[in-house]
């Protein structure tokens, strides 16, 4: 790929991301959402579907490893950035409350998804065996996107509320589950199913989270007195950008995700407020702006809406959406029912846990180059992304639990 074949790919991906980002934001939606929208646009779905020749200009075949690189180095930096936000000492004091909420809504829609999958598996499942598919498809039914929904709640002032505050607890929770899953559904398919070297594996992941936790955890406050010293300069990140590399190879070499080696390596650093908004800023800046675009740009080019051809299929992906919606929905409300909460504010919590966004097309991702997905599917799953993360901030402003306001300081959902 020469040098202008690439300014012309990520100036196009990255003026895409802006635009349908600021539209987005204008209509009271996350940026992100704008930008997985800008995705699927200049995909083969829509721009591909229309001007094949301009697709093929834009992205030619000898575009793709490069992209992909840079697209592969912003997520190692953004479950980086995940993990950094997780904090685990608060999630161990969390009350009973918070931790039940947290397991019932991850394990029902966990359920409901391996029940869907007996009926996908025939038609739509990559060359994996069953075990493995509905693993998979019970994860990605149970995510919790953290990052967009820590964004959600601090755009509309609900962090401080017991709603808010539950909301972050039961989704940090989940994610560290989630991301647990899918190192072993990782190990899984890279084993070829045999069980000798799948206990190996599985083995080897419990000695480098060990590891990581203790050891390597009480090593990483150098970086706070360090940080206390001298400030975040230079040095500072380029040891910080080393220890999520090498994380993240251990994890690739073990047969685990590497994407789970950079959300270890942010999950036990030092959880001083002012390094992690510092790191946070410095990190989310290139990755936000150049990186994460990129990654939603090769994302639509995987997303064919043209292969969902025929009544089933669209069944198919109505049932996805529907058992996704259902299964968190149902999980977090009853849960939070239970615990004591009202009515109102349990209804909007399970509205809360089914915004997946940008963590959501990260495990997808994961699926298809792993071949646990068809591109169909994947498809399907992506769709209820977008949709399931879409209806977050107007569902919960009918529900008068918050105020959307475009740019003009109109409410979009008054009359």
């Amino acid at each position: 790929m020469n040098t202008e074949q690439l300014i012309v790919s990520v100036g196009i991906i990255l003026l895409a991301a802006r635009l349908f980002g600021w539209i987005f934001q204008y209509i009271g939606q996350p940026r992100v959402v704008g930008e997985m929208v800008a995705g699927i646009m200049l995909g083969p779905s829509l721009l591909g579907r229309f001007y094949p020749v301009v697709l093929d200009h834009i992205f030619p075949p000898s575009s793709m490893p490069t992209l992909t690189a840079l697209s592969q180095l912003g997520l190692l930096l953004f479950m980086f950035v995940v993990g950094l936000e997780v904090d685990i000492q608060r999630i161990l004091k969390q009350t009973g409350a918070v931790v039940l909420i947290s397991n019932f809504s991850m394990l029902l829609p966990l359920a409901m998804g391996v029940g869907l999958a007996k009926a996908l598996y025939p038609e739509l499942a990559g060359h994996v065996v069953f075990s493995t598919f509905a693993l998979f498809m019970g994860t990605a039914m149970s995510i919790t996107a953290f990052p967009v929904l820590a964004r959600i709640l601090k755009e509309h002032n609900l962090l401080g509320t017991n709603l808010g505050t539950t909301a972050i607890s039961c989704a940090a929770i989940d994610d560290v589950s989630a991301w647990v899953l899918l190192a072993i559904l990782t190990a899984m398919v890279h084993s070829s199913q045999s069980w000798a070297p799948l206990g190996t594996t599985l083995l080897w992941l419990v000695v480098f989270v060990l590891v990581m936790l203790f050891p390597v955890r009480r090593a990483t406050a150098f970086f706070d007195v360090f940080y206390k010293k001298q400030g975040a300069g230079i040095g500072f990140f380029s040891m910080l950008i080393l220890i999520v590399l090498l994380a993240s190879w251990t994890t690739e070499r073990l047969g685990v995700h590497a994407l789970f080696g950079a959300f270890m390596a942010g999950l036990v650093m030092p959880k001083n407020r002012r390094l992690m908004a510092e790191i946070v800023a410095k990190v989310e800046f290139i990755t936000l702006v150049l990186l994460l675009p990129i990654f939603f740009a090769l994302t639509g080019l995987r997303t064919r809406i043209d292969l969902l051809t025929g009544g089933h299929l669209w069944g198919y992906a109505l049932g996805i959406i529907g058992v996704a919606i259902a299964g968190k929905f149902a999980g977090a409300t009853l849960a939070a029912r239970v615990t004591g909460m009202a009515w109102r504010e349990s209804a909007a919590l399970g509205v809360l846990m089914n915004t997946r966004g940008l963590v959501e097309l990260v495990i997808l991702n994961a699926g298809l180059d792993l071949g646990i997905l068809t591109p169909a599917l994947f498809t399907m799953m992506t769709v209820m992304a977008l949709i399931t993360t879409f209806m977050t901030t107007p569902v919960l402003s009918a529900m008068k639990i918050i105020s959307v306001r475009t740019s003009t300081g109109r409410s979009l959902w008054e009359p």
